[in-house]
């Protein structure tokens, strides 16, 4: 956006159908500057897209008021501290509506308050008050929040749903006094007068509800549900008054048109609070941050509100504590549970320079950490703002039910009228029972025509399904960007996966070295291959050219900088190093430079076919060596690739690496080796999923990537589901964004995109499917069947014609609300996360913390004893009463104390293990023990994060 292009959310009130946002959407858009406005009724909010030069906030909501709606911004409430003169209040009100995203201030000086609208697109609640409290500061005044954007909301949304129950239980009272009245009490003048008051009363009461509504919709030339409620209504009421004041011989209907009243309300009440239940999800993230937090401030600890704080400050954060904000931690360790944003159960260590993310909760140690991120900056509000926006964009579905809402009502008003002819001219013919009664029945049937029909059903069918479906996966990780998103997911039938980082883990590791001396027993050895590769490495970003680095450096080799540096995109990388030429890439870079490599060719492929990725480094014109660097496979690839096999969708794998290697790795992945796309340069990777496009009418194409170097063949997808942190990048360019680095949630964010697209449709069918049957109901069609069939027939009366429109739209907002109770996740996550939230228990020969399900069960005098291993189980089967007190477990009386065999220490836990009874597992040559296989699994992840000096003893 340039700097005159902007976004602003609007709160907006007094919608009562779908036909209401359309009426409001269609009159934003028509606005001069306005780009893009999108309604949403289910939230009732407003995202609007408008050149600030041109528009702005009070055209909008003039326009939406000229239309006989509300419409706001989110808004706090401060209070002013500091007691000031009339004249200095309201110099510094001027100073706090001068903050750019301020929009406007509502002030009382008795109250001594403010109540600040502001646009969320611009400026967060954090931002506003810091900056308010800096003026005061400038200005010596001081301010507090009394209650933020979603404390008002939250008020506001109670204020209205009190209302709601006010009317509602005010038309109760006169429906439960003028129904028995109507049906039991004799006819005559005095029980049609007093009901005539009774009824007027709830008429004029209650039904201002819908006869406001009505009156602002015909004001402005459009209709909406409050037209046929108000038309149903007033022409019960009307027709009930002439029969009781002219005397004239026919039945009221003073039940009925009260009944209606309350069954509406009814409905409509429920209505708002089952949508309120939508958007919980928001309001839950909202919740997650904590209000206070304690900063470090001239050495002391002091307490302060979560608005106060800025970048650069250091907060203390103690065991079972929130962290306030997004930063990194400059002093102590601890783990971390994460769940609540990324949906990773494991606990993450976390130790010096580690990040942390707000809102999360400090499970183990004391740690300080520096801010880094406030306010709208935090991963929190960028999920936030993420689902919001999700929210409020529209599936294609959605225009096929706006369209049919747009005709909906005259429709509806012109079969009532067909129906009311009808019966007063035709059907009194064929049934001529009718006769006496044939104004008074073709009256209900219009009535209960207009009563019945409902487009609330049809607006809320598909936006409460997106917001709920949305709302699950902000909860557990997944990031949908909206209705169309959903949309596309549920056709895909092909997926490219780029290798590194997604079906890899993304840390390369050099794994092998191939050298001039290994190969002629003479020239440059390992270390002078390093050297030289890693010092010219210095001027790259590239992981692999880390990898050599870290390589290097754990060899404690001095590199040097390179006197210059040329990277050759796709081939490889030419410097200098102590005034020798040294080239680093592939065989291309070695080819155009005239370099042979015939004589590590055997060894080049062998390397390759091992899945190794394979880099030759020339020194001096002359191929000197080889490197392997290998990036492990994720775990979890082989699961995640055999499940969207199993929802016959087409795998690939794109990479810049060679062909062979690319083999390797989709030979274990079971990957087609016509679906393998090697040797593709990063700019080419959105080409080949265009190609992939193109290869067929029906083929839709989802692109994984990590969301960063990746972003241009996400964007070019049919579907982009970026894997990783949820960078800017990432949630700019993919429609589904994953905040943990498991593959098996690609599993998981489809089974739930296609789980919600199918809430969609069948809300969409049931909303359809209510008013093709309850109309023609309504319009006597039974009667005739019925009629005709049993020689009885019955016309549906209209207060049940309420009951029916009021439980349609709730219905379908219900329906969305039971898929919170789906489970998107793969089988094997939901069975993990069972396993690490089991209640542990101690093996008692060695003393390790066990899981009961995944260890060796033994029952000894009716009690049960679990075991790590086969070798306890053993030792203590040997002598039970030794072992079966827990005071008496020590991992060094682990099997004999008398053995001579020495103690080592596992890397990863520290835990002192008899090589003879551990887990043994190679690397780099040394042998390294282990006393579970997750500390193996772990160490496999980033072995030299374990292997400090001195912390453990190789075998």
């Amino acid at each position: 956006m340039t700097e005159t292009n902007k976004q602003m959310n609007l709160k907006l009130g007094g919608m009562t159908c779908a036909n209401c946002a359309l009426k409001i959407e269609t009159k934003l858009n028509g606005l001069n500057g306005v780009g893009t406005a999108v309604v949403n009724f289910a939230n009732e909010e407003a995202t609007v897209e408008y050149n600030s030069n041109t528009t702005g906030f009070n055209n909008f909501k003039e326009a939406i008021r000229d239309l006989g709606y509300k419409a706001s911004l989110a808004k706090i409430d401060v209070k002013v501290e500091t007691e000031l003169t009339v004249e200095k209040f309201d110099n510094f009100v001027n100073e706090v509506r001068e903050i750019e995203g301020i929009y406007d201030i509502r002030e009382n000086y008795k109250a001594s308050k403010m109540f600040i609208e502001f646009n969320e697109s611009e400026i967060d609640e954090t931002r506003v008050y810091s900056t308010i409290k800096k003026l005061g500061i400038k200005l010596n005044i001081e301010v507090s929040i009394s209650a933020g954007a979603m404390d008002m909301e939250i008020i506001q949304h109670k204020k209205e749903m009190r209302y709601r129950l006010r009317i509602l239980s005010i038309s109760i009272v006169f429906s439960f006094i003028i129904a028995p009245i109507s049906w039991f009490v004799q006819d005559s003048f005095e029980r049609n007068f007093l009901l005539f008051f009774l009824a007027l009363a709830n008429f004029v009461i209650c039904g201002s509800f819908f006869l406001i509504g009505a009156y602002k919709a015909l004001k402005n030339k459009s209709t909406n549900m409050d037209v046929l409620i108000a038309l149903g209504t007033t022409t019960a009421l009307i027709y009930s008054i002439y029969i009781t004041f002219s005397l004239a011989v026919g039945n009221t209907f003073y039940e009925a048109m009260s009944m209606i009243i309350s069954f509406l309300l009814m409905g409509k009440y429920l209505e708002h609070k089952t949508k309120g239940q939508t958007s919980e999800a928001i309001k839950k993230l909202i919740g997650l941050q904590p209000k206070t937090a304690t900063i470090i401030k001239d050495g002391e600890e002091i307490e302060i509100p979560i608005e106060e704080i800025e970048v650069g400050d250091v907060l203390v954060v103690r065991p079972g504590e929130k962290i306030p904000v997004d930063g990194k931690v400059v002093k102590g360790t601890t783990k971390i549970d994460e769940s609540m944003i990324t949906g990773e159960s494991k606990y993450v260590k976390k130790e010096i320079d580690s990040g942390v993310i707000g809102a999360t909760v400090n499970q183990t140690g004391l740690i300080h950490i520096m801010t880094e991120k406030i306010g709208k900056d935090t991963l929190l509000f960028q999920i936030i703002d993420f689902v919001k926006q999700a929210q409020g964009r529209k599936a294609a579905k959605q225009e096929l039910a706006d369209a049919i809402s747009k005709k909906f009502v005259p429709a509806v008003i012109i079969i009532a009228i067909m129906a009311f002819l009808f019966w007063f001219f035709i059907g009194v013919g064929i049934f001529p029972e009718l006769l006496p009664t044939r104004f008074e029945t073709s009256l209900l049937v219009f009535t209960s025509v207009v009563v019945i029909a409902c487009p609330c059903a049809l607006g809320l069918a598909i936006p409460t399904a997106v917001m709920v479906g949305t709302g699950l996966g902000a909860e557990t990780g997944l990031l949908i960007k909206g209705g169309d998103s959903l949309e596309s997911v549920s056709t895909i039938n092909t997926i490219v996966f780029d290798k590194t980082g997604t079906l890899t883990v993304g840390k390369p590791k050099v794994s092998l070295i191939f050298t001039e001396e290994t190969l002629s027993g003479s020239g440059y050895t390992e270390d002078d291959l390093l050297f030289y590769a890693g010092s010219a490495e210095m001027g790259s970003e590239h992981p692999l050219g880390r990898s050599i680095i870290e390589e290097a450096n754990q060899r404690g080799l001095k590199l040097e900088s390179p006197s210059d540096f040329d990277a050759i995109p796709g081939k490889g990388i030419k410097t200098t190093i102590k005034g020798k030429i040294v080239f680093i890439g592939n065989e291309k870079l070695m080819t155009d430079n005239n370099i042979s490599s015939d004589e590590y060719k055997s060894k080049f492929e062998e390397f390759q076919q091992q899945g190794v990725t394979t880099i030759l480094v020339s020194i001096d014109n002359a191929v000197r060596g080889i490197i392997g660097i290998s990036d492990k496979m994720k775990d979890q690839a082989p699961y995640a690739l055999e499940k969207l096999r199993e929802m016959g969708i087409e795998i690939y794998m794109i990479t810049g690496d060679n062909m062979q290697t690319a083999l390797a790795i989709g030979t274990v992945l079971k990957i087609d080796e016509k679906h393998i796309l090697a040797e593709v340069l990063p700019n080419d990777k959105a080409l080949n999923v265009q190609k992939l496009q193109n290869s067929g009418d029906d083929v839709v194409v989802g692109m994984v990537g990590d969301g960063i170097n990746d972003a241009p063949a996400l964007a070019q997808a049919d579907v982009g589901i970026a894997i990783g942190s949820g960078t800017d990048v990432a949630i700019e360019t993919a429609d589904i964004v994953l905040m943990r680095g498991d593959i098996r949630n690609v599993v998981s964010a489809i089974n739930l995109s296609k789980k919600t697209y199918k809430k969609m449709i069948t809300n969409l069918f049931w909303a359809f499917i209510y008013n093709v049957i309850g109309i023609p109901i309504a319009a006597g069609v039974l009667y005739g069947v019925f009629r005709l069939i049993f020689g009885i027939g019955f016309f549906l009366p209209p207060y049940l014609a309420a009951v029916f429109m009021a439980t349609s739209s709730v219905s379908v907002v219900l329906n969305a609300l039971l898929l919170k109770r789906y489970e998107p996740r793969t089988p094997q996550q939901i069975e993990e996360e069972k396993l690490l939230i089991e209640e542990k228990t101690q093996d008692p020969v060695c003393g390790m913390e066990i899981i009961p399900s995944r260890s060796i069960e033994y029952k000894y005098k009716d009690e049960k004893f679990y075991f790590c291993s086969a070798s306890c189980e053993h030792e203590f089967k040997s002598d039970p009463e030794k072992y079966k007190d827990y005071e008496h477990s020590d991992p060094k009386l682990m099997h004999k104390q008398s053995s001579e065999e020495e103690l080592v220490v596992d890397p990863v836990c520290k835990m002192e293990v008899y090589p003879s009874y551990s887990i043994e597992h190679e690397y780099k040559g040394k042998k390294y023990y282990f006393c579970a296989q997750s500390c193996v699994e772990d160490f496999k992840l980033d072995p030299d994060k374990y292997l400090v000096a001195g912390a453990v003893k190789a075998m």
